[in-house]
């Protein structure tokens, strides 16, 4: 009974009909005498995952109470233990004209729910396997052919991808400036370039994801809404899906198809990554620190190279500058890339064959599975998708790389920096500002973190000008891009570049081994014709390529300028 006596106290705070003592029937509250305690009230519901087709998914109202306040999120997963009680609805009940009851859980345990994949779960033998991989000096080239593999090509989207799954680091000047980490990335196409299966792909492997559309998403969809409590008869604030998404990744597809009053809403959360509430008498701000990842389909359908990027799409200029990546995917007639992309395809529907008609011959599904490697022959280089989820949340949860003062060329950022600005002024397209310098940065940290380094070298920032670039130019009219590739092809630095330094260096190791070699057998007396092979350690190369800047040389061992 005093079980129940708890249960119902904390639900509601009923007056008894009548004193057992004097039998009066006239109460009156006395509030200081009466025992206080702190109540929640949160509305519990399905993951979209778990729900069966075509039902939408269930909720139910939880009472928490005391130390369970504020414990739980909105948007995590949570499990909650606790007692399913029943109370009579006096609104319903009074309308309808007979006794309506509505149910409730009163919570006494909320749990959080975290995935394998989570950085709080994961094992030691997790943690060495992913710290093994980080040594692969092709890891990045590993993790940008392990994002989507069933999506045939797209190597500068799934790049982009990949920095906004990672993300750079937040910076916080003293408390009073707030510098976002996040990569926001816009992708825009013509249909049928696998830009709603990117952010699928995206949305299932980021820790962290919430997914809208940009016809079912409105201005208070985004950012926060504001209702009245049918109990406490307050206004309260409802997170939208841009906080919901705090601290991981929100993806807007049909980006274009929204009203330009909901775009400019979500203009301070990408930006200042916070989103300020001044309604009914609620003056707040939430936080919003997301990265933002958009879909969007040109004018009229198809991308039109004739025109700028800001001619193609109807957005704005401060919409486009909050972007750091823009991807422009065209649907160009290629016959060789074609006749890959259908075997492509071809092969993963064959391996995607039913089971159980797989069953019912185990020799068709052999030979099958032959035809398959045969025409599409698996990559040992992709990485399975569980580890490369642990890989990403140890990455984001572990790993804050720091811009060094002789880590990377200062210079040649101003310097570029520079000749966009002179350029985006002279050709139109995409107006350059200070923006994209921290643009760089935050993509240079982002590929640090990839390897899981603790500082930005060269080669991190040289991969994010060159997506600077690749934006930059690919959103330029097509009769101007050739000329703009030859104008900034001096920031770039090439693997033949690399390669052509690296030869260079060994050959003067090499020189002044034979010469070291030709005094010593001087001094024995003898001629040069005893001079045998000659050796330069790997370990001296390496020494003299990191004073160049150049951290992998085994890229260049394997090269046709090695051989």
């Amino acid at each position: 009974d005093s079980n129940n006596n708890d249960t119902n106290a904390a639900v509601s705070a009923a007056a008894p009909d009548q004193c057992p003592s004097c039998e009066m029937a006239i109460f009156r509250l006395h509030p200081t005498l009466s025992l206080y305690r702190n109540v929640q009230r949160v509305n519990l519901q399905e993951t979209p995952g778990s729900v069966p087709p075509g039902r939408v998914p269930r909720t139910k109202e939880v009472l928490l109470s005391d130390d369970l306040i504020d414990t739980a999120r909105p948007g995590e997963e949570i499990e909650v233990t606790g007692v399913f009680i029943h109370k009579m609805d006096s609104v319903m009940t009074i309308q309808s004209g007979f006794p309506v009851f509505g149910t409730l859980i009163v919570a006494n345990h909320v749990a959080k729910r975290h995935s394998s994949e989570s950085a709080d779960n994961l094992s030691d033998a997790d943690v060495e396997q992913i710290l093994e991989l980080s040594r692969d000096p092709r890891i990045g080239e590993r993790l940008v052919q392990s994002i989507a593999p069933s999506i045939y090509g797209q190597e500068i989207c799934k790049m982009a991808l990949a920095m906004s799954l990672f993300g750079g680091v937040p910076k916080n000047m003293n408390d009073k400036h707030r510098i976002r980490g996040d990569v926001n990335v816009l992708l825009l196409g013509d249909p049928g370039t696998a830009k709603s299966q990117l952010l699928k792909y995206a949305e299932r492997t980021a820790p962290r994801a919430v997914y809208s559309t940009g016809k079912g998403a409105s201005a208070v969809g985004l950012t926060a809404s504001v209702h009245k409590d049918p109990i406490t008869r307050e206004w309260t604030l409802e997170g939208g899906a841009l906080v919901l998404a705090d601290q991981g990744l929100c993806l807007i597809d049909e980006f274009d198809k929204m009203n330009e009053q909901d775009r400019t809403s979500i203009h301070e959360a990408m930006e200042q990554q916070s989103i300020s509430i001044s309604k009914a008498g609620i003056v707040t701000s939430l936080q919003a620190r997301c990265a933002v990842i958009a879909a969007a389909n040109p004018i009229g359908g198809r991308y039109d190279s004739a025109n700028t990027l800001a001619d193609n799409v109807e957005l704005t200029d401060p919409i486009l500058q909050r972007f750091d990546i823009l991807c422009v995917l065209q649907d160009t007639v290629d016959p060789i890339a074609d006749e890959r992309l259908a075997q492509f395809v071809t092969g993963s529907h064959m391996r995607s064959t039913p089971t159980r008609d797989l069953q019912q011959n185990q020799d068709l599904r052999q030979q099958q599975q032959d035809e398959a490697s045969a025409n599409q022959p698996s990559n040992p280089d992709i990485i399975p998708q569980d580890l490369l989820r642990k890989y990403i949340e140890y990455a984001r949860a572990n790993v804050r790389p720091q811009l060094q003062e002789n880590g990377f060329d200062k210079e040649k950022v101003a310097s570029l920096y520079v000749a966009l600005r002179k350029e985006s002024q002279a050709s139109g397209g995409v107006p350059i500002a200070v923006r994209h310098v921290e643009s760089m940065m935050r993509m240079a940290e982002a590929h640090a973190k990839m390897h899981l380094r603790e500082h930005v070298r060269d080669d991190d920032m040289d991969a994010a000008v060159r997506m600077m670039l690749h934006s930059f130019i690919h959103a330029q009219k097509f009769s101007v891009r050739r000329a703009l590739e030859r104008s900034f092809r001096k920031y770039i630095s090439s693997s033949e570049d690399r390669a052509h330094l690296l030869l260079h260096i060994l050959q003067d190791m090499f020189r002044k081994e034979q010469m070291y070699q030709t005094i010593r057998l001087r001094q024995r007396n003898q001629g040069e014709e005893a001079l045998g092979i000659l050796e330069v350690p790997v370990e001296d190369l390496e020494s003299r390529a990191r004073e160049r800047r150049i951290y992998n040389v085994h890229e260049f061992c394997r090269s046709s300028a090695f051989t």
